[in-house]
């Protein structure tokens, strides 16, 4: 039984959103996806990114 991660690299965010890597480092500096850095790497929470994802489709209704 395996869960999933609850911090998320760069490359698993782009390929959760289908999105290049310019445009995931967009939203994190746009503060529209919350993140962090472990020693040289980001990572973004697995609840930040169901967040945006929440906010995303409460805009498109």
């Amino acid at each position: 039984m395996t869960t999933a991660p609850e911090a998320l690299t760069v490359p698993e965010v782009m390929a959760a959103l289908r999105l290049g890597r310019t445009k995931v480092y967009d939203l994190i500096r746009a503060r529209k996806l919350a993140s962090f850095t472990e020693g040289r790497s980001r990572r973004i929470p697995a609840d930040s990114l169901a967040d945006y994802l929440r906010r995303k489709i409460e805009e498109s209704n």
